[in-house]
């Protein structure tokens, strides 16, 4: 069947009572149910906030990694933001995947949250405007698009069972308006439903929000899914407006007890038929694609053309934060180090369901190499790793000679005689999930591994390895065990929070000669500790391994090579160990030693550039001596060569900060309120988030919003402002000062002195990018809705209001630095409601 053939209402007229109730629901991880007798296909979903990993978790397809949210975002681009949408719709064509679910465009209320580097940022329109921008591309492209996570996911602690307490204002000013302004401006098929409750009731059964707010004010005719295993209840779910439970086999949503409600009367037919026709429209998308059912997972584009696109929305990420004395950019025939725990390793994506396996990654080591005309030196100088650093790289394979591990599957476990061999794979993964991996000579998901690989080490020393798992592991080296995460286990955070700690073991080792490694493990039944169920989806293990060494004697050695070279970068910040889903941040500050390394480095040479890579604020306490700091988010396939491409001046610097950064997390408006107690999280903060908070109390911050310096200077002049009865145009003129090509971001804030209500001090409510050759002039022109720029939401009359009298465009480029200013006046109030 075409997509032209496809008529919704004709085909929800053909469907049994039977076959309404199985489109409700998905049949797998990914899939939801075909009707071939209709011609209704199965659709694949593939997670997808800055990639699409496929269907796989177990040896997946590699695919384009993006940076993570806040960095797409920190580009200010709508049109780079726009081609990134187009360019994962043709990942998803390459995947054979119907539905992407993304993006993530939840915001960020203090800087803890785990999940904080998935989304765009603390500001509802900069959040709106930017996931409106990849939705369309995406959905250019025959492919729907998911925003999600509908709404106040804005924290990992208990999330299925938090209940976000907001106040209507809030709801409507910071959470819903990134939504509002993304569905009117992306028109995405489908949408994703959060964890969480809000105000008492879970989102995936909440009327207010799913038929009242989405369907009925904002007139949206999208699919509405739930987020993986955020279904609660069958009859209110499906009466209040959750089109599809996900993932399958179906916990809430078995066809015969749909059917027996409807014929009982439990559950009116009408009910039935509303969530079945939505999830035709979604049908009828996908057929639009010219995807076909079950489509094969290909690397097909994996091209110069795709990493071409990946390095400059890299690059046009890093953020310039400070160049005193122009250390930037380097010159190829400098002498260069290059230290840090970030430095050798390819920080590019955060954890959970937004990682996946790359095409390929740069490290800012290789990729300054690559540029440097000397190779540059290089030591750790400090360890951030939370577990330890993948050990599948540092092994060879004795079967193939080629890095990783060979890996042997068996029905029994080792020492059992003659074991039934059924599957063997060569791979260099360290973290495996084993969910959908399948072999049906497997019974109840209990299968055993052998992980053997050789090391030879570089250095003489102790060596400290780590294992973490789903299910129980041991690991040996020339025989001998070393690490024991099988006879006594604990409970830890990794893998959704229901694996185990990482067991640690330390051998002495000589340089140069190779080691036996081995590890036995048994897949998810053999657990034993109590993990809800997940021991039957074939378990996890992470395998780690680091040279164990002297901190201050690393630190020591780290400044000696400081001072031997004419500048120092130092790579700091976090990774996906530490910024992932299931859970948020301890605290707001880098981990281990980094700090104590980077005033030692600052101190040591003072021609230093710090490269923090994070995807949320952490705190910098040795900023006021650091005289160069570059904010490089997780960059994606090409996080070290957009690294590199900013600090050799082969790009000009234009990204802005996406996150105020404040000097403490004790200065974060959601300080007190961070966390469910006792099954609530109270918004506290209200509509104040982020610079709102920090403004309106005076508050001094590290950086501010919307912040971001360039290799060339600008200037802005000649604000005019015009208004009519709908529309707010801004107009002015920016000139390149410099004598550098470079990019700046136009902001225009909205602000009110005289209301009835407490009020931010000002609001973005539009920007614009602009690129201009060096001495060049242009006047940038920015139109706005009116009612969208001055509007606060009136909780007595539940409407949105527009106050009579004056208002003030601020026009800059930062939250904190808006040099012109003026000023328009609306002669009559009034209020609306919708789009």
């Amino acid at each position: 069947m075409t997509v032209s053939d496809f008529d919704v209402e004709a085909t929800l007229a053909r469907l049994t009572l039977e076959e309404k109730a199985k489109l409700l629901a998905g049949i797998d991880f990914w899939h939801t149910a075909p009707i071939h007798r209709v011609g209704i296909p199965s659709l694949r979903f593939s997670d997808g906030p800055n990639g699409l990993r496929g269907t796989k978790f177990f040896n997946s397809v590699p695919a384009a990694c993006f940076p993570c949210g806040t960095g797409l975002a920190a580009t200010f681009d709508k049109k780079l933001l726009e081609q990134a949408g187009v360019l994962m719709g043709e990942e998803a064509h390459h995947k054979g995947v119907h539905v992407i679910l993304g993006p993530t465009m939840n915001i960020q209320r203090g800087p803890l949250g785990g999940r904080g580097f998935e989304s765009f940022s603390e500001d509802p329109y900069l959040t709106g405007v930017a996931a409106g921008a990849i939705i369309k591309g995406i959905e250019s492209k025959g492919i729907a698009a998911t925003p999600k996570h509908f709404v106040c996911n804005d924290l990992e602690h208990e999330r299925n069972a938090s209940d976000s307490i907001v106040t209507q204002r809030a709801l409507r000013e910071i959470y819903l308006e990134p939504f509002r302004i993304a569905l009117r401006d992306g028109k995405p098929s489908a949408l994703m439903t959060s964890y969480n409750k809000v105000n008492g009731t879970h989102c995936s059964q909440n009327e207010h929000l799913l038929q009242e707010i989405l369907r009925e004010e904002w007139e949206w005719q999208g699919t509405v899914m739930s987020d993986w295993w955020g279904t609660y209840t069958t009859k209110e779910s499906l009466a209040n407006g959750l089109d599809i439970e996900m993932p399958g086999p179906t916990y809430f949503r078995k066809v015969e007890a749909i059917c027996h409600m409807v014929k009982t009367r439990e559950l009116h037919i009408n009910k039935l038929d509303d969530r079945a026709r939505s999830v035709l429209r979604l049908i009828k998308v996908a057929l639009q694609s010219g995807i076909p059912e079950g489509g094969k997972e290909t690397t097909q584009n994996n091209t110069p053309e795709t990493s071409a696109l990946l390095r400059k929305l890299a690059s046009d990420s890093v953020v310039l934060l400070k160049n005193e004395g122009n250390i930037l950019p380097l010159k190829p025939e400098e002498t260069v180090a290059v230290i840090g725990p970030n430095a050798k390793v390819a920080a590019y994506c955060g954890g959970g369901s937004a990682a996946l396996r790359a095409y390929y990654t740069t490290t800012p080591y290789d990729s300054i190499a690559a540029k440097a005309n000397t190779k540059p030196k290089y030591t750790v100088g400090a360890y951030a790793h939370r577990l330890l650093p993948a050990l599948g790289p540092r092994l060879i394979n004795p079967k193939t000679g080629q890095t990783g591990y060979n890996m042997k599957f068996y029905l029994e476990p080792r020492g059992t005689p003659q074991r039934t061999l059924v599957d063997e794979y060569n791979l260099d993964i360290s973290l495996l999930h084993f969910p959908d991996y399948y072999n049906k000579k497997v019974k109840d998901n209990l299968f055993y591994i052998d992980f053997e690989g050789d090391f030879t080490p570089e250095e003489s020393g102790d060596y400290e390895f780590g294992v973490t798992v789903v299910g129980t592991a041991q690991l040996f080296i020339d025989d001998k065990l070393v690490v024991d995460n099988k006879t006594k286990q604990r409970h830890g955070e990794t893998f959704f929070n229901v694996g185990t700690v990482e067991e640690h073991g330390i051998i002495e080792l000589e340089k140069g000669k190779t080691y036996k490694v081995r590890v036995e493990f048994g897949s998810g039944p053999t657990y034993t500790l109590p993990s809800n169920g997940c021991e039957f989806f074939g378990g996890s293990i992470n395998l780690g391994m680091a040279k164990v060494i002297d901190d201050d004697d690393e630190i020591a050695n780290a400044v000696k090579i400081a001072q031997s070279v004419d500048k120092v970068v130092v790579c700091i910040g976090l990774n996906q160990e530490w910024e992932s889903e299931s859970f948020d941040r301890p605290h707001m500050k880098l981990e281990g030693y980094q700090d104590k390394l980077v005033e030692a480095i600052l101190a040591a040479n003072p021609n230093t550039v710090v490269v923090n890579q994070s995807g949320t604020p952490v705190e910098l306490p040795w900023v006021d001596q650091a005289p160069c700091l570059l904010q490089a988010w997780y960059g994606g396939n090409e996080s070290g060569n957009g690294i590199a491409d900013v600090l050799y001046g082969d790009s000009n610097p234009s990204g802005k900060l996406t996150l105020s950064f404040p000097k403490r997390n004790e200065d974060n408006p959601a300080f007190l309120n961070f966390r469910t107690e006792r099954g609530r999280v109270l918004y506290g903060e209200d509509i104040f988030v982020g610079y709102r908070y920090y403004e309106k109390l005076g508050r001094e911050v590290a950086f501010p919003f919307g912040y971001g310096l360039s290799y060339t200077t600008f200037d802005f002049s000649n604000l005019k402002v015009d208004v009519n009865q709908n529309t707010l145009q801004v107009a002015v003129q920016v000139a390149n000062t410099g004598k550098l090509d470079g990019s700046e971001v136009v902001q225009v804030y909205i602000s009110k002195d005289d209301s009835d209500v407490i009020r931010p001090v000002k609001e973005l409510k539009g920007f614009e990018k602009v690129h201009l050759k060096a001495g060049a002039k242009d006047t940038v022109v920015i139109e706005l809705p009116l009612k969208d720029s001055v509007s606060f939401w009136d909780e007595y009359q539940d409407k949105w209001s527009v106050e009579a009298g004056e208002y003030h465009v601020l026009v800059g480029n930062s939250s904190d630095h808006t040099p012109l200013r003026a000023s328009f006046t609306i002669d009559q109030s009034f209020f609306w409601k919708g789009n």
